[in-house]
């Protein structure tokens, strides 16, 4: 492999320049900003974890790890997501803080990903996690405070599609018992969203008609409040009817938050994780086909750190939101340029900091002597002049 040039920069990373830093931290403000009224606090864990602690724990397969080496020769991982930090902190650091505990990040995270896909390698995420609590309530909550977070992101057109992961593990054990390696493929397709993929499966599992209509009708759970009624219909199975039992109240509490006419039943959805265990949900914006919000049920993860007790939560994915949605456009305001010369110094940077005390942006230029030959004044005097062709809120000189 050549030497990478100077400019270069590796694969699937990259440079924010400041009117995209400037949407990003908005978002980021704003979205923040809006969680912390619904309870939730701020929390930074760290960039570098122990493999063999979060790594494992995060369900992100190996291959899109980032590994590397401490000095003791110990397997680290750069962290690809904040659900497993904050089970780990939640484990240890906040063992003894009553329950249920919300808490609210943002961070960058990093995943190892195909060259040729396009997509990056260190990402951007803003989310919440409701921990120690196992009701509707909280599915409720978080969906709703997705909804809300979205808006202040400035995503105004958007969807949320929410399913639950024991209706289709309860159905596929219904149709397809001790079928294990079958029902995995199936899950796979859908995982994929691939549905022609998920029919030539089921044709090739050598199935009755009934069971082929019964796997095939899954594709037509997507809709209104009426999917809940048509998943009962073809699952008599007790974890399928206890997860749209779950949904059916989650839909009520959405009810009450004035949510609901955001959200979509989506029975063939999985979670992208498998610690999920229960309802999951993702945020679909008018103007991208991927998600921009994901999140779910996790009830299982803080076992592995020790502690088994529920949770839920979600993440919006903030670059996928800074670089597809148009949203609020951010005006700048303009600085303030004060100029100066060397005999008025002392004034032009007093008033410089007396406007930035009253919150202006202030740039601040010495006037070089226009008299001088040397070749710095003439450089200082080029430069001098090509400031005044920038956008100024207002030119104040002292000389």
């Amino acid at each position: 492999m050549s030497k990478p040039k100077g400019f270069e920069k590796p694969s699937g990373v990259r440079d924010y320049l400041p009117h995209a830093v400037t949407k990003l931290r908005r978002i980021e403000r704003e979205v923040l900003a809006c969680m912390d009224r619904w309870g939730y606090r701020q929390i930074m864990t760290p960039t570098m974890e122990y493999y063999d602690t979060v790594g494992v724990a995060s369900s992100t397969s190996d291959q899109k790890l980032f590994k590397l080496l401490n000095k003791h020769g110990t397997t680290m991982v750069l962290r690809s997501d904040l659900t497993a930090p904050i089970a780990r902190v939640m484990s240890s650091l906040l063992k003894d803080e009553p329950l249920p505990v919300r808490l609210s990040y943002h961070a960058n995270v990093f995943r190892a990903i195909e060259e040729e896909a396009g997509r990056e390698a260190e990402f951007f995420q803003t989310g919440v996690e409701l921990v120690g609590d196992d009701t509707p309530e909280a599915d409720a909550e978080v969906i709703a405070l997705a909804i809300e977070s979205l808006k202040a992101a400035g995503v105004e057109k958007f969807k949320i599609a929410m399913g639950h992961m024991g209706f289709l593990n309860g159905l596929l054990q219904e149709v397809l018992p001790e079928r294990t390696e079958d029902q995995e493929s199936l899950k796979q397709d859908l995982l994929n969203r691939d549905y022609v993929g998920y029919r030539n499966t089921i044709a090739g599992l050598n199935l009755t008609e009934e069971q082929q209509n019964r796997l095939e009708e899954v594709l037509k759970l997507r809709g209104g409040r009426e999917v809940a009624g048509q998943a009962l219909d073809i699952s008599s199975n007790e974890l399928a009817r206890a997860s749209i039992e779950h949904l059916c109240r989650v839909w009520e509490v959405l009810e009450a938050y004035d949510a609901a006419k955001h959200v979509l039943f989506d029975l063939t959805m999985l979670g992208d994780f498998s610690y999920y265990t229960g309802m999951t949900f993702e945020g679909y914006a008018a103007e991208l086909g991927s998600p921009v919000a994901s999140g779910g049920r996790y009830d299982k993860l803080l076992q592995q750190f020790g502690r088994a007790i529920p949770a839920t939560g979600f993440a919006l994915k903030t670059t996928r939101i800074l670089d597809g949605v148009q949203g609020e456009e951010i005006t700048e305001e303009l600085p303030v340029l004060i100029r100066y010369t060397a005999a008025y110094r002392k004034a032009g940077l007093a008033k410089a900091s007396e406007l930035r005390a009253e919150g202006h942006t202030v740039i601040t230029s010495l006037i070089p002597d226009t008299d001088g030959t040397n070749a710095q004044d003439k450089e200082e005097a080029a430069v001098s002049g090509s400031m005044l062709h920038r956008g100024y809120q207002d030119i104040i000189t002292f000389q």
